[in-house]
């Protein structure tokens, strides 16, 4: 019974994750996607996508096993959110939460495996 549990918190966990995932891409597209002139596009795409985002990391927070992961995704949602208001982080910092965000992932999917680089 508990191998079927941990396969279906697994699951679950697996679908939250890729859905943050999806949300996670289209906001760092959009974000990016500047006008000729340098500025953001006008309209609500950008900002109903960061509350898709902010929904995607509360469903991880339900969802996670673990703090890290909880603290990994809200440190990536908000390294995006800043970057869809224009206060871009550095590509770098964008990047390591990233990072932080998949190990954490893959810790609270598959706890004490280590990840293969």
């Amino acid at each position: 019974m508990a191998v079927q549990e941990a396969a279906a918190h697994r699951a679950e966990l697996k679908n939250v994750i890729l859905k943050f995932l999806s949300v996670a891409f289209r906001v760092a597209k959009e974000a990016s996607a500047c006008l000729p002139n340098g500025e953001r596009a006008a309209g609500g795409v950008l900002d109903q996508l960061v509350d898709e985002l902010w929904l995607a990391q509360a469903e991880i927070d339900l969802a996670a096993r673990t703090e890290p992961l909880r603290g990994a995704t809200y440190r990536y949602a908000a390294r995006l959110a800043e970057a869809a208001r224009g206060e871009a982080p550095g590509a770098s910092e964008l990047g390591r939460a990233q990072v932080e965000f998949m190990d954490a992932a893959y810790q609270d999917l598959w706890p004490g495996q280590r990840r293969e680089a």
